[in-house]
């Protein structure tokens, strides 16, 4: 008889993961699919040692056949955590192969479906264990920032004990690395460099998620003499989106909350030769009261001032504060060093009302556009085609066209 692969083995080819249940009526006359599946132990030939006592070596590629009288339909290879190992099945159903590294030290269970010649369907399920990796050295990842509630700006972070720099070795780390928010966002990995690795959305998170982001990474190869090594899972939630968008050249920042503007203030920004930077910023810490100083950020000028309410935007010293000094300028002119002043009331409520990861942009200043790394959180300023090309995955992905606009401010 004929063994030509029918169209829907075809099609699970690029499903190897998944177990494909094929719901059959029942009839008279025989037909073999109503019965139950033969033992195909005798129709299948597996490429590495099963059975107790026994490893796989994880440095090569499961590899199942079938003989000439049957063919492979569906298999499903999964490890005691639940991790899949992906494959794939050839046009003729004769070999299915691991496209995905196994882990080392890990015990899988493979499910293992047929045809033989006359139609009648078979299964397998085996068991294997692999061997331990063969160097000691390990990829250890520690997620960030620390658990808690975070504004809808705030990205995730992935520090990597050891540099990981060819790109196929990337893909394996990026691969390993899950991000799953309820609800669920569109997002990507970034490689800020070969040691750390940020994920955003394409968006701002939604208000009100929970994220989880793991690492499936432990025991898998990465690359020549560096194996997975373990991670500890975190957990954030998102609160309220909270936006505040400082028009420079109006003096004004406008403060959103889902949408809504719940404050207009009066703000003073960076004087000539001290611009503000324009763009997105993430708050990155509430500090206080801070004592800040011209070294601090080499300007010309002496001043030495201890200024209260203080919520730092960027690592070399960027605030929104309260600037009391400064109050007959502020909503008219711009007097200060780079930073965000306004009056003590308003930067209490101000200090009162965001949390790290909420967002404060800045427009129409005169000043750079904030860097999206080395610098804080200027992730967003990196438009979403831009973003993908920084993830070893998401490389050459067509751009999305129907982008939502960012805030701006609005006319009074």
């Amino acid at each position: 008889m004929s063994h030509t692969p029918r169209n829907r083995t075809v099609a699970r080819r690029y499903l190897p993961a998944l177990t494909l249940g094929i719901a059959v009526a029942a009839c008279s006359g025989g037909n073999p699919l109503s019965a139950d599946p033969y033992d195909a132990a005798d129709q299948i030939s597996v490429k590495a040692p099963t059975g107790e006592g026994r490893k796989a070596d994880p440095d090569k590629p499961l590899e199942i056949t079938a003989d000439d009288d049957g063919r492979i339909t569906d298999v499903t290879a999964v490890d005691a955590t639940g991790r899949y190992v992906a494959g794939e099945l050839s046009a003729d159903g004769r070999r299915w192969h691991s496209t995905s590294p196994l882990a080392a030290s890990a015990h899988y269970t493979v499910r293992v479906s047929t045809e033989d010649e006359d139609g009648a369907p078979g299964r397998k399920v085996l068991t294997l264990s692999t061997g331990r990796p063969t160097t000691k050295k390990r990829l250890n990842v520690t997620f960030g920032p620390r658990a808690g509630t975070y504004g809808v700006g705030q990205p995730v972070t992935a520090e990597l004990s050891a540099p990981v720099k060819d790109s196929a070795s990337r893909a394996v780390v990026e691969r390993a690395l899950k991000v799953d928010s309820t609800p669920a966002v569109k997002g990507a990995w970034y490689w800020v460099d070969d040691k750390k690795l940020h994920f955003r959305p394409e968006e701002y998170w939604p208000a009100h998620a929970t994220i989880q982001v793991r690492s499936n990474l432990n025991g898998i190869k990465i690359g020549d003499r560096l194996w997975g090594g373990r991670a500890k899972p975190l957990k954030l939630s998102t609160a309220d989106n909270v936006v505040a968008v400082t028009d420079a050249s109006a003096h004004q920042m406008t403060v959103y909350k889902n949408g809504e503007v719940i404050k207009e203030i009066p703000v003073t920004t960076g004087m000539p030769g001290y611009e503000t930077r324009n763009g997105v910023k993430v708050i990155l810490a509430k500090e206080g009261t801070v004592r800040m100083t011209s070294a601090s950020i080499g300007a010309s000028d002496f001043y030495d001032l201890v200024v209260h309410n203080s919520v730092r935007v960027t690592t070399s010293g960027e605030y929104v504060h309260a600037a009391p000094w400064s109050t007959g300028s502020q909503g008219y002119a711009n007097v200060s060093h780079g930073c965000t002043g306004m009056s003590n009331a308003n930067a209490q409520w101000f200090y009162d009302t965001v949390r790290e990861g909420d967002i404060v942009q800045v427009v129409n200043s005169n000043g750079d556009t904030m860097a999206p790394f080395g610098n804080g959180y200027g992730d967003w300023n990196l438009p979403w085609d831009k973003w993908q090309t920084g993830s070893a995955l998401m490389a050459g992905t067509p751009a999305h066209h129907d982008e939502s606009p960012r805030l701006t401010p609005q006319s009074t």
